[in-house]
């Protein structure tokens, strides 16, 4: 399995610091979810881990070796990364946005050969997508996207999938249904799998590993027992939540939660 990590990583946009010597381990074969408020670095922290964003300073390391000296091709054999809301040109089928997941694969005048569709085949079978693999991807619902755009990453033939967010703006049966189906490639498949969520009973349900970000620095990571608590969920999210163990997962959800305002006091120092 490969093996993805941080070390002390600064990043900066501009003046404005957003990631603060902040380091990681990915565990390889499980599922990791990032969690965090708006604005604490979570996705940056995704785009530099796949080499979409350099670092102020600090590196990220891919079985041993600086992903910034590696060749782009070399990477994206080993990780693939979906972004948050990709862009699809008008018109594209299924098939054909899942076949540039063998770009990678593909020698100098890069055309698909038998081992290259029957990866793409493969990859819509697995997601379910083979029935509509000739329909246009503008065509399809939230759902039935986010399953092709997984299914461009299985052609990719990676190890490492690496999610930006990838509920968003789906309704909650979709987002099951996605969540469902990487936890099934991370289960059958054995790919390791990262994701930035917002949802934090999604992330504690279907997360092997948690890490909570706070204003660019990890706050705290481990096992969804050990991040989803009353004390995190007041210092990152300002929270006051009640916390108790899903009867069926035997993982921790919250059940209440109301805002903390600021003092009294801060309100006047601030006018």
């Amino acid at each position: 399995m490969p093996e993805l990590c941080a070390e002390n990583l600064h990043v900066a946009y501009g003046d404005i610091k957003v990631i603060k010597n902040l380091s990681l381990n990915i565990l390889s074969g499980k599922i990791t979810a990032i969690i965090g408020p708006n604005g604490c670095g979570k996705s940056t922290l995704l785009k530099v881990m796949a080499r979409l964003l350099l670092p102020k300073d600090g590196s990220v390391y891919l079985d041993g070796k600086e992903i910034a000296k590696e060749p782009t091709k070399k990477i994206a054999r080993k990780l693939a990364i979906l972004p948050q809301s990709p862009d699809v040109p008008d018109g594209l089928t299924v098939s054909e946005l899942v076949s540039y997941g063998r770009y990678p694969h593909q020698k100098r005048f890069g055309k698909l050969n038998h081992e290259d569709w029957r990866a793409i085949e493969r990859a819509l079978g697995i997601t379910g997508m083979e029935g509509l693999k000739d329909r246009p991807v503008d065509a399809l619902s939230g759902g039935q996207r986010q399953r092709v755009w997984i299914a461009l990453a299985l052609a990719q033939d990676t190890e490492m999938i690496l999610l930006d967010e990838p509920t968003t703006f789906l309704d909650l049966s979709y987002q099951l249904e996605v969540l469902e189906l990487l936890q099934k490639l991370n289960r059958t498949e054995h790919r390791t799998i990262v994701m930035v969520i917002h949802d934090l009973n999604q992330a504690a349900r279907f997360a092997d590993h948690m890490v909570a970000m706070k204003d660019g620095e990890i706050y705290s990571q481990g096992s969804p027992e050990t991040v989803i608590t009353a004390d995190m969920m007041r210092d990152v999210f300002r929270l006051d939540v009640q916390i108790t163990l899903d009867p069926k997962y035997g993982r921790p959800v919250f059940l209440s939660y109301d805002l903390i305002k600021p003092h009294k006091e801060m309100h006047t120092r601030m006018a």
